[in-house]
């Protein structure tokens, strides 16, 4: 789980911190979670 959450943080900005970068809404959030997850899944 340590390990997932670290590479959470390390390619996406936006769960880093409040930046310019920070997603507006949940639904954006989340989407761009799924699309992260769908994209990682793929290139292993």
């Amino acid at each position: 789980v340590e390990r997932w959450n670290n590479t959470l943080r390390q390619r996406i900005p936006r769960f880093i911190r409040m930046t310019l970068s920070f997603s507006k809404s949940d639904d954006m959030h989340k989407l761009y979670l799924k699309l992260f997850i769908y994209n990682y899944n793929i290139s292993l």
